[in-house]
Formats: C-alpha cells, sequence, structure tokens
C-alpha cells in the first residue's frame, strides 16, 4: 500500500466523512481515484476519436449534393420497407 496526502476544503472532508461513516474510506478513495482515472481515459480516447474522423474527413472525397441525393434515393428504393419495432 502507498500512503497519498492532498488538501480538500474542510467542507469536502466534513461531507465526505459523514457521508461514508464506518466505511473504509481509504477503499472508497481508491475507488474514486481508479474511476477519475478511467473517465480521464474514456475522455482522451473519444478526443483523440474525434480528431482522427475530422483528420480523415479532410482527405475524404468531395461530392455534390446532387451525386449525394442520387445513392441516397438509390439505396431508398432498394432497400426493403423497415417494420416498426425492427432494427434498423
Amino acid at each position: 500500500m502507498s500512503t497519498v496526502s492532498f488538501s480538500v476544503p474542510e467542507a469536502v472532508k466534513q461531507v465526505f466523512n459523514e457521508t461514508f461513516q464506518g466505511q473504509n474510506k481509504s477503499a472508497i478513495i481508491a475507488d474514486l481515484m481508479l474511476e477519475a482515472v478511467e473517465q480521464a481515459q474514456s475522455r482522451q480516447r473519444s478526443r483523440t476519436a474525434c480528431l482522427n474522423i475530422l483528420e480523415r474527413g479532410k482527405h475524404a472525397p468531395a461530392i455534390t449534393e446532387e451525386a449525394f441525393r442520387v445513392a441516397r434515393e438509390a439505396h431508398t428504393e432498394s432497400s426493403p420497407p423497415h417494420k416498426p419495432g425492427a432494427p434498423a
């Protein structure tokens, strides 16, 4: 086990102690720290994915609105009708 020392506002400490009275506060803090790490890593993966998509978009071939409309209509005409409640 490792010891971590950091400062928090007194009000935070008080409400934390009241909320988790009688519980293993070290385990709770460790879980919260892991959750914070997972959230930060997830946000970073999302940012990276968005940047990758935007970068790929810079190199994607451009099409006209007319070409897009023709492709959409061709797909719509060749697709079977959607049944309510069925996956799209």
